[in-house]
C-alpha cells in the first residue's frame, strides 16, 4: 500500500505530462437516477503554460455561470486561477499569479474565495474581486501561527466559510500541531471546527446545513517527493453532525472506506443531498456518488480501471455543478484539464439558495 500509494501521489503532483482522457474508451456511467449511460465527459481544456507538475483544481462556479478554477504547479513556479465561459467554451487567465491557490468557491456576494496552498503559496484564505481582480487576505494564521496549506472549501447559509488544512507539498515547516478545519466567521474571527481526522482534504455540507462531510486522504508524509517516509493513514469520508451554531455537535461517523485505494480529493453536493466524491484510486479513478448513508448511486469513470502507478491518468481532482441553464452539469478537474458531464440532477450551491 506505501509504495503504490506514495507513487500515484509523486505522479499526479509532481511533474508527469498527462494524455487528455479520451472519453469514448472510459467504461460507460452507472446509476441512472443521477447519469445516463450514454453521458461522456466533454472536454473543456488542458493546461498549456510553461508550468511544472501539478494538476488542475477546485472548480467554482460564479453568479454568471463561468466556472473558476485552479491551475497548481510545483515549486517557484507560480500558479494561475483561470476562468471557463460555458457561452464562448473559451478558458482565459484570470490572475497569473493564484499565490498557490487549491479549491475555490463564489460566496453570496459574488467574490471568489481563494484556500490557498503551501510550496510556495499564500497558506491562507483570500478573497478576489472579479470584475477589478483585487485580492484580499482574509486569514493566514490561528493562533498566532502560520496554516499549513488550505487546501478546500465551502460557506454555510450564513456566510461562514469552513476550510480544510492539510499539507501535502511544499518544504515550509509546519507551525500548528494539527492538520484541521476551520471556520472564519463574518468578524473574521477563526475558530477550530475539528482535528479528529488525519488529513483533512474535501469538505461539503448537507443542503440543511446539519452536517459536514469530510474527505480523509492520508498520503501519510507532509511533502510529497521527499526523502520522508510515507506512513500512510486513513483514506475515509466521514459525516460529521452540525448543531445550529454551525459546530461538531457528535462523534463522526465513516460513512464509506476506501481502504488500501487511495481515496477522494474534493466533493460536491446535489440538491437531493446526494455527495460526489472524486476517487484516486488507480483501479477506479472517477466521480462516485454516494448518498448520506454512504451507499452508492451513481459512478462517472474520469479513468480508465486497474492502471499501474507508473503513469496513471484520468484522476479526478474535484467537483462543481454549474447553476442556472448549467444547473444539471457537473464540472470536473481531472489531472491538468477541466470536463463537464450533463446529469439527471441539479447541484445544491447554498450561497446562491433563495432564503
Amino acid at each position: 500500500m506505501i509504495r503504490w500509494l506514495f507513487a500515484v501521489c509523486v505522479a499526479s503532483l509532481c511533474g508527469i505530462n498527462f494524455d487528455r482522457v479520451n472519453a469514448a474508451d472510459l467504461p460507460k456511467p452507472t446509476g441512472d437516477t443521477i447519469v445516463s449511460p450514454d453521458a461522456t465527459l466533454d472536454w473543456l481544456f488542458t493546461r498549456t503554460a510553461k508550468i511544472e507538475g501539478g494538476l488542475t483544481e477546485g472548480p467554482a462556479v460564479a453568479p454568471d455561470g463561468s466556472i473558476y478554477f485552479s491551475d497548481i504547479p510545483m515549486g517557484s513556479d507560480k500558479g494561475m486561477i483561470l476562468r471557463f465561459d460555458p457561452k464562448t467554451k473559451k478558458t482565459t487567465v484570470f490572475a497569473e499569479d493564484s499565490y498557490k491557490s487549491n479549491g475555490l468557491i463564489c460566496d453570496s456576494e459574488g467574490r471568489l474565495l481563494a484556500a490557498e496552498g503551501s510550496d510556495f503559496g499564500g497558506r491562507g484564505v483570500s478573497r478576489w474581486d472579479l470584475k477589478t481582480g483585487k485580492r484580499t487576505v482574509l486569514v493566514d494564521r490561528f493562533q498566532g501561527k502560520m496554516f499549513n496549506a488550505p487546501n478546500d472549501i465551502c460557506v454555510d447559509r450564513m456566510g461562514r466559510i469552513y476550510f480544510t488544512d492539510p499539507k501535502y507539498v511544499g518544504a515550509e515547516p509546519r507551525e500548528l500541531e494539527h492538520r484541521s478545519v476551520y471556520r472564519i466567521d463574518s468578524d473574521n474571527s477563526v475558530i477550530e471546527i475539528t482535528h479528529d481526522v488525519g488529513k483533512p482534504n474535501g469538505i461539503a455540507l448537507s443542503p440543511d446545513g446539519k452536517t459536514m462531510y469530510l474527505a480523509d486522504h492520508d498520503n501519510g508524509t507532509d511533502r510529497i517527493g521527499s526523502d520522508e517516509k510515507a506512513k500512510p493513514g486513513a483514506m475515509k469520508i466521514y459525516a460529521f453532525p452540525l448543531g445550529a451554531d454551525g459546530k461538531v455537535s457528535g462523534p463522526r461517523k465513516t460513512i464509506l472506506d476506501f481502504g488500501d485505494q487511495a481515496g477522494c480529493d474534493g466533493m460536491t453536493v446535489d440538491e437531493k443531498g446526494n455527495i460526489y466524491l472524486t476517487a484516486r484510486g488507480l483501479k477506479r479513478p472517477g466521480v462516485l456518488v454516494i448518498d448520506p448513508t454512504g451507499k452508492e448511486v451513481a459512478f462517472i469513470p474520469t479513468g480508465m480501471p486497474n492502471q499501474t502507478a507508473k503513469n496513471p491518468t484520468g484522476m479526478p481532482s474535484n467537483v462543481e455543478f454549474g447553476i442556472g441553464d448549467e444547473a444539471n452539469v457537473l464540472y470536473v478537474t481531472v489531472d491538468t484539464s477541466l470536463f463537464r458531464v450533463a446529469l439527471k440532477v441539479k447541484g445544491f450551491h447554498v450561497q446562491f439558495a433563495k432564503k
